[in-house]
């Protein structure tokens, strides 16, 4: 073998027309295997698989196991049948005596309050007027006209009072009772010991006051007070029939 790859390439240089070194190239036999390499480092872990189908349920553990969390709560059941009615218990000890009704503050307060809307509903009813509620109060009217003191009167029968207007809340609803029945009314207001000073009837100074432009200019001879239709006030006599208007 060895010889005839020799005379191979000699023949081969010479028809080439090369001429160059000739060195021998013999092939070996295969040596002895070297012992193995030491491992390499561990590679990175790989992704996560798709993650396979719930396997069937594995058999009941023995008896005696931890319990569970609760589950939800169901639907509300349908009420049972009533049950038979127990004894009757033995009384109980008896507590110690209340205030008498005039001493309980929360009765009285509650029955004043009763009484209060009691007389109202009444006072509305005995006028079958027009009637106009404005937060507490409740101004009511028969239609008909009387001097101050019979309507003082007639509304003080009734558990009332004659109209007078705190705010203008309460102004405009008087207002408005008189702009319909086309008429003025007299307010509950009357001239003090001084000219020009107005109180109330309970002789409590004014707080809310709707004089028409220069009144009011009496100066003692008018004592009275009426409304006009657009709500604004005059001192007027107290001997005009002016239109009835309670308040409750």
């Amino acid at each position: 073998m060895l010889l005839c790859s020799l005379a191979l390439t000699l023949v081969l240089l010479v028809v080439s027309g090369i001429e160059c070194d000739v060195k021998e190239v013999c092939g070996g036999s295969p040596g002895i295997p070297g012992s193995p390499g030491s491992h390499g480092l561990p590679g990175r872990d790989g992704r996560d698989g798709v993650k396979g189908d719930p396997g069937p349920p594995g058999p009941m553990g023995p008896p005696g196991g931890m319990p569970g969390l609760p589950g939800r709560d169901g639907l509300t059941g349908v009420p049972g049948a009533p049950g038979e009615r127990g004894d009757k218990g033995e009384r109980g000890e008896k507590g110690p005596p209340g205030l008498p009704a005039y001493l309980d503050e929360e009765l009285q307060t509650t029955l004043h309050d009763l009484r209060h809307q009691i007389l109202q509903s009444m006072g509305v009813l005995s006028l079958q007027g027009s009637m106009l509620k404005v937060g507490e109060k409740v101004f009511s009217t028969n239609g008909q006209s009387a001097n101050f003191d019979a309507i003082r009167e007639s509304c003080h029968k009734l558990g009332g009072s004659i109209a007078v207007p705190r705010s203008l809340e309460e102004n405009e609803a008087i207002a408005s009772i008189v702009k319909k029945h086309n008429t003025y009314a007299y307010l509950g207001l009357t001239e003090g010991p001084t000219p020009g000073v107005f109180n109330y009837l309970d002789g409590d100074p004014v707080n809310y006051t709707s004089w028409y432009p220069g009144e009011p200019r009496g100066r003692g001879k008018e004592k009275c007070v009426e409304i006009y239709k657009d709500g604004q006030w005059n001192d007027k006599n107290c001997l005009q029939y002016r239109l009835t208007i309670c308040e409750f």
